[in-house]
C-alpha cells in the first residue's frame, strides 16, 4: 500500500468532512460527501492506515475525530476477518495514540478522548483476557506516564465496566468471561482507582493555591474527577468488602472530597451509589462507619457551607446529592437495625435527625419533598419509633409541616423564598403544581405516621393552627378573585393558609381518631373547636370550603354529644344555597351564573351531608324529620338548587331512610319523595318529548338560533326538569338498600325467599317506584341514541350544531393536557350556551346508562324478570350503534353493561345476558376491526396529503379514543368471560391507565384463568364464540401495548382451551397461530407483550402441533428460521417417549426459533449488525484427553501470544 495513495485518499476525506461539517454547504453536496465518507468506511480495504494518518496530532479536531471513527468502525465490524499481524498493528498504534498522540489534557477535546477510549474497549471486548493477557498492565504503564494518559485509562475503565455491567452490550459468554476476570483482578483495580484518585487530590491540594502551578493543579484535579467518575461505574455492583476494605478507606476519602469544590459532587455521587447498595445485611454493616463523628462531621460541614454560598446551581446540585445520601443513609439504619440483630442504634443518631431536619425545612420545595420516604420509614421502624430521639423529633417534624403544606413556591412568581429554588426545578406553575400536590399527599402520609406515635400533639397543634385562623384578618394579596371584590383567590396568602391547615387538621384528627382508645379522645377540646368552626362566619367561597372540610374533620366528636348535630346540620344546610351577593345583583333569563369557586362550596357542603349520612346514619336518623323538612323547603323553589345539588340532598334523605329498616315505612317515604319526579316524568308532555327524537330537540332547545349565546337560553329550564328526573332516578337507585343484617331484614320485612342455593333474596324498597319510571327511561335511552342519525343532527340549530361533540374537557383529559391552574376555580363565569347543552347531553347519556347499571345490583331479581328486558334493552341501549361515536360507547359498557353482567345471576344467562351480549360483541369486533384498519392505513399512506381537513390533534384524538375503546372492550370481554382468582377486575383507573404499566418484563398467564359461567354459555353459542375468539386473537395485533398485553395474560389462552376438545378446522389454527405471531411482529418491541406473547405461542404450538402438521407449514414461513432447529424441536415434541427437557429450555429453543418474526423498535431496525465472536473458554469444563491437548496446544499458542506487548 503506497503512501502516496493514502496521502490521496486522505485529502479527498478531508474535504469530504469539511463539507459536511461546514455550515454553508448545500443539502446535496453535504449528501455526496456524506455517502463517500460512509462508502469509504464499509469498502475500503486502507482503512487501517487512513485512519490513523487522519488521527495524527497535527489535523484539526473535526478531521482527527473521523480518523478514530474509520478505526473504531473497522475494529466493530471488521475485526473478525482481519489477518492477526494487523490488528496487532492497529493496537500498537491506537496505544501509541494514546501515550502520545493527543493533546495534553487540559488542552484535548472530549469528544476526542472519548472515542480514542471506545476503540481500546471495543477490542477489549474482543479479545480480553485470552489473547490480550496483559491489557491491564498496559494501561498501567500508560497510566505511569502522566495525567493525560491516566484520565484516558480512567475512561476506558470506566467504559469497560458500562458496556460489560451496566448496559451489557455484548454476547452471554464473552461478557461473562471479561466480567468473571474483571471480579478476579478487581482488588487491584480498586486499588490502582484509589491510589490515582488519592496521588491526584494530593497534588492538586498542594499546588492549588500557587498560581505559577495553576495548569499542573488542574490537569491533576481533571484527573481526581475522572477517578470518581469511574469509582461511580465500578462501587454499583463490585463485592461489598472493596468498598469497605482497608477499615472503609473509600469511604473515608470520599467524606474528605465532600469539602472539595471541584470534587465534591464527584465524591457524592460515589457515596451516594456506596449507601444505596443492597445486598446481605452482614456485608453491609460496615457502611454504619458513616454515622460515625468523623464521618458526620464532614457530611454535616459540608452541607452548611454549600447552603451558605446561596443559591448557585452547582452548590444547589451538590445539595440534592448530599440530601439523597442522608437518605440512603436512613434506609441502610432501618434495614440493618432490627430486634434480632447485634447493630445498635448509632450515637450520633441524634445529630443525623438534626441534620436531616435541616433538610426538611429547606427552603427548596423539592429539597423537602425527597425527605418524607425516609421521615415515614424512621417513624414506621419497629425499634427507631420507640426511640427517645426520634419521638422528640415528631414535634419538630409536625412543625416543619405546617409550613411544608402551605402552597407556595410557584415558578413564575416571588412571593416565598421556595420560589428561586423551584426555578431550578420546574418548567412551569403547571408542573409544579403537580408535584406539590404529590409531595402533599406523601407529607399526609407521614404526618400521619408520626402522629400514630404522638397522636396528642399532632391535635394540640392542629388546635392552636384552626383557632389561630379562625381569628386572623384576611389578606387577598394582591390578586383579586373574579368571584368579588376583597376575597381571596387561590394564591391569596390568607388562602393558602386556611388551606394548608385544613389538610393539617383532618390528618392529623383523622388519625387520632383511629389510635386512641374511646376514653382517651380529648372529647372537650374538640368540641370546643367545633363550636368555634360553626359560629365563623365567611363569605369567602375559598375559605368557606375549608372551613366546611374543619367541620367534617371534627364531626367524629358529635357521636360524643350528638345534642350539636342540629348546628351541624344548619352550617351545612345554610352553605349549600351559598350565595356571593354579587353575584344576585345580575338578573337574568336562567339564573345568575356562579363562578367555580361557589359552585365548589354548594357542592362541598352537599357531599358532606351525603357522607355524614353514610358514615353516621345512626347519629342523623333521630333527626331525620328536621332534615327532611329542611329539603322539602329547598326543593319547594325550582330555581334555589341545582338539579345536581337537589339530588344529592335527597340521596342524604335516603341513606338515612335506610335506616328504618321497616320496608313499608321506607317505601312510603320513596313514594313521597319521589312523588314530584313521578309526576312530571309520567305526564303525557314528557312521554311525548322521550319518546320522539324530533320533539325532544325542540324541547331541549337544540333547534333554535340564538342571538346573544350566553344571555339567552329560553329552554334552560326544560333541561334542568328531565335532569332532574334523571339524576333522582339514580340517586334512589344507588342509595337504596335492605339491611346488611339477615335477621334485621328478614324482621324489616325485606326477605321474600330463598334461592335453590339457599341464598336470601332481598326485595328494594325502591323497587315499585323505579320500574313504573324505566319504560320511559328506556324510551330517552333510544331517542338519544336516535339523535346521531344523521337526519337529526341535520336538526339541530346553527348554535347548537356541535352540541353531540365532546367536551373540551373530556378532549383534554383524554389527550392528557394538563388544566389551566388558576381556571379552577376562577374563571368560566359564563358558558355558552352551547357549552351548556353539550353538558347537558353528556351527563344525561351517562347518567341514563349510570342507572341501568346500577338497577341490577339494586333491585336484583325484580329487575331481571321484568318481561321481554333483553328485547326492551336491545331494541333500546343497543339501537344505531353505527352512528354513536366512540366516546358515547365507552362509558356504555363501562357504566352500563359490565355491572348489568356482573350482578346478574347465573339463572337470567340464557334469557338476559346471551341474547344481549351476543350480537354487542359480534357488533364491536367489525367496529374495532374498521378503526383500526383506518389507523393502519394511515400510517402507511406518506405524509404528503397532510393538508387534510382533519388536522393531526383530531387524528391523534381519534386514534387515542380508538384505543381507549379497545381497552374497554377487551376488559368487558375478559370480565364476561374469565375469572382470575385471586386478580381484581381492574376498573376505570386501569382502563384509562398509563401504557407503562405494559413494560413488565416476564409475563406469565397466571395458571388459574380459568372461563365463568357466564364464559361457557357464551361459548356454547357458535356465533358468539366465533366473535369472542377472532375478536380476542385480531387484537393481538392492534397498535395497543396495554390491550395486546393484558389479552394476551389473560384470555387468549382459556377461550381457545375452550374449543380444543372440538374438531378445529386446519385452517382455523394455522388462523390463531399466525395471529399471534402478528402480534409479536406488532408488539415484539415492547418486553412485557413479548413475553406474554411467546409463551402463548409456545402453548399453542406444544398443545395442537401433534394434532395439526399445518403449524409446522406455518413456521417455516418465519423469515431467517434455522429449519434443522425446527425439526430438532418437532421431533422431541411429537416424541412422547423422550423425556421432556425442562419448560424454560423448551420455551427458549422456541423464542429463538421464532426470533425471525418479533419487532424490533424502529431505532434498531436498521442498525448494522456487531457480531463478536466467542474466544476458548477459560473454565474447561471436562478434561480433555492427551491428544487434544496437543493439538490444542500447537493452535492455542499463537492465540494467546497475539496481544504480547
Amino acid at each position: 500500500m503506497s503512501a502516496e495513495q493514502v496521502s490521496g485518499l486522505c485529502e479527498q476525506l478531508v474535504k469530504a468532512v469539511t463539507v459536511i461539517m461546514d455550515p454553508a454547504s448545500t443539502q446535496r453536496y453535504r449528501l455526496e460527501a456524506l455517502k463517500f465518507c460512509e462508502e469509504f468506511k464499509e469498502k475500503c480495504p486502507i482503512c487501517v492506515p487512513c485512519g490513523l494518518k487522519l488521527a495524527e496530532k497535527t489535523q484539526t479536531a473535526i478531521v482527527r475525530h473521523f480518523g478514530l471513527q474509520i478505526l473504531e468502525h473497522v475494529v466493530k465490524f471488521r475485526w473478525n476477518n482481519m489477518p492477526r499481524l494487523e490488528k496487532v498493528y492497529l493496537k500498537n498504534n491506537v496505544m501509541g495514540l494514546i501515550s502520545n498522540g493527543t493533546q495534553s489534557i487540559l488542552e484535548e477535546e472530549s469528544h476526542i478522548k472519548d472515542v480514542l477510549s471506545r476503540i481500546v474497549v471495543e477490542m477489549i471486548k474482543r479479545e480480553w483476557p485470552q489473547h490480550w493477557p496483559d491489557m491491564l498492565k498496559e494501561l498501567d504503564t500508560l497510566s505511569k506516564q502522566g495525567e493525560t494518559q491516566t484520565e484516558l485509562v480512567m475512561f476506558i475503565l470506566l467504559r469497560l465496566a458500562e458496556d460489560v455491567v451496566t448496559f451489557q452490550t455484548l454476547p452471554t459468554q464473552r461478557r461473562r468471561d471479561i466480567q468473571q476476570t474483571l471480579t478476579q483482578n478487581m482488588e487491584k483495580i480498586f486499588s490502582f482507582l484509589l491510589t490515582t484518585l488519592q496521588q491526584n487530590v494530593n497534588k492538586y491540594r498542594r499546588m492549588k493555591a500557587d498560581l505559577a502551578q495553576e495548569p499542573k493543579a488542574q490537569a491533576n484535579c481533571r484527573v481526581g474527577i475522572a477517578a470518581l467518575n469511574t469509582l461511580a461505574g465500578y462501587i454499583d455492583w463490585v463485592a461489598l468488602s472493596h468498598i469497605t476494605a482497608d477499615n472503609c478507606k473509600l469511604l473515608e476519602m470520599l467524606c474528605l472530597l465532600l469539602n472539595e469544590p471541584e470534587l465534591q459532587i464527584g465524591a457524592a455521587e460515589c457515596l451516594l451509589i456506596a449507601v444505596s447498595r443492597k445486598g446481605k445485611l452482614e456485608d453491609r454493616k460496615p457502611l454504619m462507619v458513616l454515622f460515625g463523628d468523623v464521618a458526620m462531621h464532614y457530611i454535616l460541614s459540608a452541607a452548611q457551607t454549600a447552603d451558605g454560598e446561596g443559591l448557585v446551581e452547582k452548590h444547589y446540585v451538590f445539595l440534592k446529592r448530599l440530601c439523597q445520601v442522608l437518605c440512603a443513609l436512613g434506609s441502610q439504619l432501618c434495614a440493618l437495625l432490627g430486634s434480632d440483630s447485634d447493630v445498635e442504634t448509632p450515637a450520633n443518631f441524634g445529630k443525623y435527625l438534626d441534620s436531616f431536619l435541616a433538610f426538611t425545612t429547606h427552603p427548596s420545595q423539592f429539597l423537602r419533598s425527597s425527605t418524607q420516604i425516609t421521615w415515614g420509614a424512621l417513624f414506621r421502624h419497629e425499634v427507631l419509633s420507640h426511640d427517645p430521639l426520634l419521638l422528640a423529633m415528631i414535634p419538630k417534624y409536625l412543625r416543619a409541616s405546617m409550613t411544608n403544606l402551605v402552597k407556595v413556591g410557584f415558578p413564575s412568581k416571588t412571593d416565598s423564598a421556595s420560589c428561586e429554588y423551584s426555578r431550578f426545578d420546574f418548567d412551569s406553575d403547571e408542573d409544579f403544581n403537580a408535584f406539590f400536590n404529590s409531595f402533599r399527599a406523601q407529607q399526609g402520609e407521614v404526618m400521619r405516621m408520626a402522629c400514630r406515635l404522638d397522636p396528642r400533639t399532632g391535635f394540640q397543634m392542629a388546635g392552636e393552627w384552626l383557632k389561630y385562623q379562625l381569628t386572623a384578618p384576611v389578606d387577598t394579596g394582591p390578586m383579586n378573585s373574579k368571584t368579588g371584590e376583597g376575597l381571596c383567590s387561590i394564591f391569596s396568602p390568607s388562602f393558602v393558609q386556611w388551606d394548608a391547615m385544613t389538610f393539617f387538621s383532618e390528618s392529623v384528627i383523622s388519625q387520632m381518631f383511629r389510635t386512641l382508645d374511646k376514653d382517651e379522645i380529648p372529647v372537650n377540646d374538640g368540641i370546643d373547636l367545633l363550636q368555634l368552626v360553626l359560629n365563623f362566619e365567611t363569605k369567602d367561597p375559598l375559605i368557606l370550603s375549608c372551613v366546611l372540610t374543619n367541620v367534617s374533620a371534627l364531626f367524629p366528636f358529635v357521636t360524643y354529644q350528638p345534642e350539636y348535630l342540629p348546628q351541624v346540620l344548619s352550617k351545612l344546610f345554610a352553605s349549600v344555597t351559598f350565595e356571593v351577593i354579587e353575584e344576585s345583583k345580575f338578573v337574568m333569563s336562567v339564573q345568575a351564573p356562579r363562578t367555580r369557586a361557589v359552585k365548589n362550596v354548594r357542592r362541598h357542603a352537599c357531599s358532606s351531608i351525603i357522607k355524614m349520612c353514610r358514615d353516621y346514619p345512626q347519629l342523623v336518623l333521630p333527626n331525620f324529620e328536621m332534615l327532611y323538612n329542611h329539603v322539602k323547603q329547598l326543593l319547594s323553589n325550582e330555581l334555589l338548587l341545582t338539579q345536581m345539588e337537589k339530588c344529592a340532598l335527597m340521596e342524604a334523605l335516603v341513606l338515612i331512610s335506610n335506616q328504618f329498616k321497616d320496608y313499608e315505612r321506607q317505601k312510603a317515604f320513596l313514594e313521597e319523595l319521589m312523588a314530584p319526579v313521578a309526576g312530571l316524568w309520567l305526564s303525557p308532555e314528557m312521554q311525548r318529548v322521550l319518546s320522539d327524537p324530533e320533539a325532544f330537540i325542540s324541547y331541549v332547545g337544540a333547534d333554535n338560533k340564538i342571538a346573544d349565546p350566553v344571555l339567552e337560553d329560553p329552554s334552560g329550564l326544560n333541561r334542568s326538569r328531565i335532569s332532574f328526573c334523571v339524576y333522582t332516578i339514580l340517586g334512589v337507585v344507588k342509595r337504596a338498600r335492605w339491611p346488611a343484617a339477615p335477621e334485621e331484614a328478614k324482621a324489616g320485612g325485606f326477605l321474600v325467599g330463598y334461592m335453590p342455593s339457599g341464598s336470601p333474596i332481598y326485595r328494594n324498597p325502591c323497587t315499585e317506584q323505579v320500574l313504573k319510571l324505566l319504560d320511559n327511561l328506556l324510551a330517552l335511552i333510544r331517542t338519544h341514541n336516535n339523535l346521531y342519525m344523521p337526519e337529526m343532527v341535520a336538526r339541530l340549530g346553527e348554535t347548537f350544531a356541535k352540541a353531540l361533540d365532546m367536551l373540551e374537557v373530556e378532549k383534554n383529559a383524554i389527550l392528557g393536557l394538563p388544566q389551566p391552574l388558576l381556571e379552577l376555580y376562577d374563571s368560566p363565569v359564563y358558558k355558552t350556551v352551547l357549552e351548556r347543552m353539550q353538558g347537558f347531553f353528556c351527563t344525561l347519556y351517562d347518567n341514563c346508562f349510570h342507572i341501568l347499571g346500577n338497577v341490577g345490583p339494586s333491585m336484583q331479581q325484580d329487575f331481571y324478570t321484568v318481561e321481554g328486558l333483553a328485547t326492551q334493552l336491545l331494541s333500546s341501549a343497543f339501537v344505531n350503534l353505527n352512528n354513536i361515536p366512540d366516546y358515547r360507547l365507552r362509558p356504555m359498557l363501562r357504566v352500563f353493561v359490565k355491572p348489568l353482567v356482573l350482578s346478574c345471576p347465573s339463572e337470567y344467562y340464557e334469557t338476559l345476558v346471551c341474547p344481549m351480549l351476543g350480537p354487542l360483541f359480534t357488533y364491536l369486533h367489525v367496529r374495532l376491526s374498521q378503526k383500526w384498519q383506518v389507523i393502519n392505513q394511515r400510517s402507511m399512506l406518506c405524509e404528503d396529503d397532510a393538508a387534510d381537513d382533519n388536522p393531526e390533534s383530531q387524528e391523534m384524538l381519534e386514534e387515542q379514543l380508538v384505543r381507549l375503546l379497545t381497552r374497554e372492550v377487551m376488559d368487558l370481554i375478559t370480565v364476561c368471560c374469565v375469572s382470575k382468582k385471586g386478580v381484581e377486575h381492574n376498573t376505570t383507573a386501569a382502563v384509562d391507565g398509563d401504557d407503562d404499566e405494559a413494560m413488565a418484563t416476564e409475563v406469565t398467564p397466571p395458571a388459574s384463568a380459568e372461563l365463568t359461567e357466564l364464559g361457557k354459555c357464551l361459548m356454547k353459542q357458535e356465533d358468539v364464540c366465533t366473535a369472542l375468539l377472532i375478536t380476542a386473537y385480531t387484537s393481538l395485533s392492534w397498535k395497543d401495548t396495554l390491550s395486546c398485553q393484558r389479552t394476551t395474560t389473560q384470555l387468549c389462552w382459556p377461550l381457545l382451551k375452550q374449543v380444543l376438545p372440538g374438531n378445529l378446522l386446519p385452517d382455523a389454527v394455522s388462523w390463531f397461530f399466525t395471529s399471534v405471531l402478528k402480534g409479536l411482529q406488532t408488539h415484539g418491541q415492547h418486553d412485557g407483550c413479548m413475553a406474554a406473547l411467546v409463551h402463548l405461542a409456545f402453548q399453542i404450538y406444544e398443545a395442537l402441533r401433534p394434532r395439526y402438521a399445518e403449524l409446522k407449514a406455518v413456521m417455516e414461513q418465519i423469515p431467517d428460521i434455522q429449519r434443522d432447529s425446527l425439526e430438532q424441536f418437532d421431533s422431541k415434541l411429537l416424541n412422547p417417549t423422550l423425556q421432556k427437557v425442562a419448560d424454560k429450555r423448551r420455551k427458549d429453543h422456541f423464542k429463538r426459533l421464532i426470533t425471525g418474526c418479533i419487532g424490533k423498535p424502529l431505532g434498531e431496525q436498521f442498525r448494522k449488525e456487531v457480531h463478536i465472536r466467542n474466544l476458548p473458554s477459560l473454565f474447561k469444563k471436562v478434561k480433555p484427553s492427551l491428544e487434544t491437548d496437543v493439538l490444542e496446544n500447537e493452535d492455542g499458542e499463537g492465540l494467546t501470544a497475539l496481544f504480547e506487548p
